[in-house]
């Protein structure tokens, strides 16, 4: 990663009638980088990427991609770039191979290069043998590695992945981040948009959207360490739903989430905080197994800035 813009957004808005999908965000994704983008399903990712990939209308703001304006050069952008949708989008009755030589053509590569091209990324995405294999006979994980495979046939200097793991299964997902990874390594830059939080780890840095608004940016590090300023204690009990409801109906405790097994709830005094918890659920018959101190999750982080954001809207 160096300090060289390859995405550059300014002010950039949507609106579809009345409704705000995307609300004057700005952002830089530098070269060499993974950048991701998170945020619940229907918080403005997907409606981002299509218009800086240049398929949805900009209504207002700029968005300057591998040095191109998006706004007035939009094939010029399309020709440097790989997208790969939320939703598969190859032609399951053709082969791997059919498919990497379909998306070869369309992006304009003669016959010579496509075959040694598809040599390339077949080795890149770990399908190898799977040559003659038809779309419609992979599993999920391996048709998102042929998705993956197609939007990179050209050598795209930047790509753009909208949701790429929805879907499969976390083996599926770890193997996909890893062949994100070497394409990174080899200097392509990725932005990636998920709704799985724990993904974000993989990222050199994360934006945070909710309801079409930037909430929140930096490295996992830093939002994890400088987002939440009160102390983060878990919870293990054997009523788990009783003591989140317990917890939740007590004003000194500022944010209460369940993870699994375990209660995640914030905290200004760590020690009067524990006595109280234990005093509260023993007197609801509620067995407390163990409370320690952690590191806030990106999870308590996301979950601690949407809150946050909706008590100052109301």
């Amino acid at each position: 990663m160096n300090n060289e813009s390859a995405i550059t957004v300014r002010n950039l808005s949507k609106k579809f009638g009345s409704f705000i999908a995307v609300d004057d965000i700005s952002f830089d994704v530098m070269k060499g980088e993974i950048f991701g983008f998170l945020g619940a399903n229907g918080a403005g990712k997907s409606t981002t990427i299509r218009m800086l990939i240049g398929v949805l209308s900009i209504d207002k703001g700029e968005v300057i991609v591998g040095g191109y304006d998006v706004g007035r050069k939009p094939d010029t952008v399309k020709g440097i770039i790989g997208y790969m949708s939320q939703k598969f989008s190859l032609y399951t009755d053709l082969t791997v191979e059919e498919n990497l030589h379909f998306y070869g053509r369309t992006y304009g590569l003669e016959k010579e290069e496509i075959s040694k091209r598809i040599s390339q990324v077949l080795a890149t995405i770990k399908l190898n043998g799977r040559e003659k294999a038809k779309a419609e006979e992979l599993s999920g994980g391996l048709k998102q590695r042929l998705a993956l495979g197609c939007s990179i046939i050209h050598k795209p200097e930047i790509i753009f992945l909208d949701e790429p793991t929805s879907g499969v299964d976390p083996i599926s997902r770890r193997n996909f981040w890893e062949l994100i990874n070497n394409l990174v390594e080899d200097g392509t830059t990725v932005l990636v948009t998920t709704h799985f939080l724990e993904e974000a780890e993989y990222c050199n840095r994360i934006m945070l959207m909710h309801s079409g608004k930037l909430i929140a940016q930096g490295t996992p590090k830093h939002l994890k360490q400088n987002s939440i300023r009160n102390t983060i204690l878990d919870i293990e009990s054997n009523k788990i739903v009783e003591a989140m409801e317990l917890l939740q109906r007590q004003d000194w405790i500022s944010d209460v989430s369940i993870f699994g097994r375990h209660i995640h709830i914030s905290i200004d005094d760590e020690e009067k905080a524990k006595e109280r918890i234990y005093k509260l659920c023993q007197s609801s018959n509620i067995e407390i197994i163990n409370i320690r101190k952690i590191m806030p999750s990106l999870e308590d982080v996301f979950i601690h800035l949407v809150e946050e954001k909706n008590s100052h809207a109301s």
